[in-house]
């Protein structure tokens, strides 16, 4: 059997950071290629970038969220180059503006099909929500790594809450762990 760590997928990472100023919307929209904004849909504007692919989220505070990467890497490349665009606008920003990861999304698989009613009882109502009518998958909330996990019945396995890649790898193991000493997992 596949050790399940082998397959975590990162399938988003968000990120914040700031710029330290107010900006006009607007005017950043009329002049930045390629950027949406649309004031009545959504408070921010939208820019994308193609390679790495991730959409940043420029708000009017200066504050920016990039969502949509596949890697960390990708996340400080993306900025990168939205810094960079700011930059060709003319708008002063820092050599180095802090970026912090907010939540890094990962998917995994446990290799064998799961019985998410023995896992609910086995693992304590305290930690997880299980409603089979309303969503399909059972959530359980780690405290170590302090992440959320949704477990399928497949043996897939959605992670969100981590900070780094190495959360998804540290909670993989943990609910392993668990699982077999429940009898839940060959």
């Amino acid at each position: 059997m596949t050790d399940p760590k082998e397959t975590i997928t990162i399938e988003n990472v968000v990120a914040s950071t700031g710029i330290g100023q107010e900006l006009d919307l607007q005017s950043v929209a009329m002049d930045l290629e390629g950027a949406d904004y649309d004031p009545e849909q959504f408070p921010g504007l939208v820019y994308r970038t193609e390679d790495p692919k991730s959409a940043a989220l420029i708000f009017r505070s200066g504050k920016i969220v990039c969502t949509g990467a596949k890697s960390t890497d990708a996340v400080y490349e993306s900025l990168e180059i939205v810094f960079e665009k700011l930059r060709d606008l003319s708008i002063p920003i820092e050599e180095d503006p802090e970026i912090t990861v907010q939540n890094i999304v990962t998917s995994a698989d446990l290799g064998e099909s799961l019985n998410l009613n023995a896992i609910a009882i086995g693992l304590g109502l305290e930690s997880i929500e299980y409603e089979p009518e309303q969503f399909p998958g059972l959530v359980y909330r780690l405290e170590e790594p302090d992440v959320v996990s949704l477990l399928f019945g497949s043996g897939k396995l959605v992670i969100t809450g981590g900070k780094a890649p190495s959360d998804a790898a540290e909670a993989v193991d943990v609910i392993s762990e668990r699982l077999a000493e429940l009898g839940l997992l060959d």
